[in-house]
């Protein structure tokens, strides 16, 4: 398979250990980690790396008594699949307080720090986080947008040699992700169920999240429904939007939004296979504007809890609000030719006090409608950068 570079992820690995003794690169499975580590181990002194897997059955076998294993070792440990140990943290701990200014732990895992056997505890302090997606636009080719954007970032998705192989194996991703995956982090829970319920969130794709209606559609409590929400949450398939609550006596939306992180994954689910299918699609202006939204994420290195959305009830939205310097940034997503200023926008300017608004549309026209309001082309959205 071709090796895309990924030149961005490997400066901020090498930035996260020159201040933190161990770095933990999470993100969801076959989404390049293990490529990645792979990648910066090569700009290592090979007599001084380390690497396990803990999906190799000799490699797990090996930590049966990790502290013997690891006590000695000096230089960069990589210790791959980690969540399959969870019990592994508190040793860490210990190693790292013992070593700290001769071995660098680097581990790669498919789940949230909250999932890790809370690695957030037993590391506080020792550990920093690097959050990888799948492929992006800011290190592919803007051509490269419309096979992006159908296939998702997954690289064996994106690389398939048509579109009926990558959605073949997206298909199989899926089903190993529910039947294998879930089970080896610990959660027990049925496959048909949680499939059922990814499946319904398709249907809520880029809308306001509505537990009780979910519940009810599946024949489920609202507890289970947050549960089943909070585990694909949590493996990174699933983003969830926050509402940004601004000082105001508008009523404001306070649920939250529901997107796929890897439009490849929702065009699955949602059975578009082929371009043509997800044009004719009845949600391929939502999913254009959940690509559109995690491009721009990746592209402006922007966490998590970080990015919000931004509604007043029957008066206006904004998709995406975010801030930097102290100042804030809207962006509105658009699939039509002309986007025009609207009563929405203006009033967002002025509830947010934004320092710029950007209306991000598949056309070509680059133009500034309003003080504070440019049109920008999808083509040149990376330049979102240098005007913030």
């Amino acid at each position: 398979m071709l090796l895309i570079e990924r030149k961005k992820e490997i400066k901020k690995i090498k930035e996260k250990l020159s201040y933190s003794p161990a770095l933990a690169i999470l993100g969801p499975r076959q989404c390049g980690k293990t490529t990645l580590a792979r990648e910066f181990e090569k700009t290592l002194n090979p007599k001084k790396v380390y690497f396990f897997d803990l999906e190799n059955p000799t490699d797990l076998k090996l930590f049966e008594n990790p502290y013997l294993l690891l006590a000695d070792l000096k230089g960069y440990v990589f210790i791959d699949e980690v969540q399959r140990k969870p019990d592994l943290f508190p040793v860490l701990r210990v190693l790292i307080d013992k070593n700290e200014s001769v071995t660098k732990f680097i581990l790669l895992g498919s789940a949230s720090p909250e999932l890790l056997s809370r690695s957030s505890e037993s590391l506080a302090g020792r550990i920093s986080y690097l959050e990888l997606g799948g492929l992006s636009l800011d290190i592919l080719d803007i051509n490269d947008t419309r096979k992006l954007w159908l296939r998702g970032g997954f690289p064996r998705s994106f690389l398939a040699k048509n579109d009926e192989a990558s959605f073949a194996w997206r298909e199989d991703f899926i089903s190993t992700f529910l039947e294998r995956d879930i089970p080896s982090l610990g959660i027990k829970i049925g496959t048909n169920a949680l499939r059922r319920f990814w499946t319904m969130l398709a249907h809520y794709h880029g809308q306001i999240y509505n537990s009780s209606e979910i519940a009810k559609s599946l024949g489920v409590s609202d507890t289970t429904a947050r549960h089943y929400l909070d585990i694909l949450v949590n493996t990174f398939v699933i983003r969830e939007l926050s509402p940004w609550h601004s000082n105001t006596k508008k009523r404001l939306v306070k649920r939250p939004k529901i997107y796929f992180r890897d439009s490849g994954l929702f065009h699955s689910l949602s059975q578009i296979s082929t371009f043509k299918q997800l044009y004719n699609h009845p949600h391929m202006g939502s999913s254009w504007e959940n690509f559109v939204i995690e491009q721009c994420i990746s592209f402006l290195d922007l966490k998590a809890n970080s990015v919000f959305f931004w509604g007043v009830h029957a008066q206006a939205e904004l998709d995406l609000l975010y801030f930097k310097d102290t100042k804030a940034y809207g962006i509105e997503v658009k699939f039509n030719e002309a986007p025009s200023v609207t009563k929405s926008m203006q009033l967002a300017l002025e509830e947010l006090n934004l320092e710029k608004l950007y209306i991000i549309y598949p056309g070509d026209r680059l133009a500034e409608l309003d003080k504070k309001i440019i049109l920008l082309p999808f083509k040149n959205f990376q330049t979102l950068c240098q005007k913030s």
